[in-house]
């Protein structure tokens, strides 16, 4: 079987532009580097880190005396290795003949729950879209308030991704569960729905799904205005595609939204 390598998660890899190069204490050790298709060895080729994934199979049989593969050495001074490389989840790769003086290094082993949260980051989730209340409403005390949210890939929901290295591939897919409305009057309101719109048919009714009702004013507020927070709690789950066997978990992500409302009394006319 192939050693894989796996950037980032202790596969000990280094890479430039287009191909790898394992690392080694003495750096006339491991043959001619890293080079770009010019000849030169590309920029940033040292030691530091690199999105690309790398595998090593040994030569069998290994090349003649006298082959270049060899990179000056003698046939059993080290060994050479075919080596293929992928940059982050393309499946395009690059294939070449390393030389090695010693044998790669075992690979870590990919922690899919690891591939799970790469594949959230890129997801960008945000806070939630809030539809209601809206800083230029009006809105009285007593009556009640309907809260609801707009839903997108990004605020609500489901969103889906995937991540690679070393051979595992994960799929994940976000979705918002609850939605805590802190209101600023010392209320908590959790909403495990994105809330129902508003109508002129609902007249004074309480919403069926998410909403409040204040007793008092906004007056000595900061700006005279109730500070509401509303915070998101996205359920991830994700599995394992290909490469780690049946393995599948569950992670947990929160995020933030806030808006201010006023909050005045029905003035009566006589």
């Amino acid at each position: 079987m192939p050693t894989a390598l796996a950037d980032g998660l202790g596969g000990g890899v280094e890479c430039g532009h287009f191909i790898c190069e394992v690392e080694a204490d003495d750096p006339g050790q491991a043959g001619s580097g890293a080079h770009d298709n010019t000849g030169n060895k590309p920029e940033g080729s040292g030691t530091s880190s690199s999105p690309w994934t790398c595998t090593y199979k040994l030569m069998s049989p290994q090349p003649p005396t006298g082959s270049l593969d060899w990179e000056g050495h003698k046939p059993g001074d080290g060994a050479v290795y075919t080596q293929t490389c992928h940059y982050l989840d393309s499946p395009d790769s690059v294939v070449r003949r390393q030389w090695l003086a010693n044998p790669p290094p075992q690979a870590a082993t990919v922690d899919p729950a690891v591939l799970a949260q790469r594949a959230v980051d890129s997801m960008k989730l945000a806070g939630p879209d809030i539809a209601s209340p809206r800083p230029t409403g009006k809105y009285l005390v007593g009556m009640p308030m309907w809260m609801w949210v707009n839903q997108s890939p990004t605020t609500y929901g489901p969103n889906t991704a995937s991540a690679s290295a070393g051979g595992v591939s994960v799929t994940a897919t976000a979705k918002v569960s609850k939605i805590v409305w802190q209101t600023g009057d010392g209320t908590a309101v959790t909403c495990t729905g994105p809330g129902t719109p508003y109508t002129a048919a609902a007249g004074k009714s309480d919403s069926p799904t998410c909403g409040h009702t204040y007793t008092r004013t906004s007056t000595g507020q900061p700006e005279g205005r109730y500070q509401i927070t509303a915070t998101s709690t996205w359920t991830i789950n994700w599995q394992v595609t290909s490469g780690g066997g049946a393995q599948a978990g569950q992670l947990t992500e929160t995020r933030q939204s806030q808006v201010s409302a006023p909050l005045t009394e029905l003035q009566v006319l006589n």
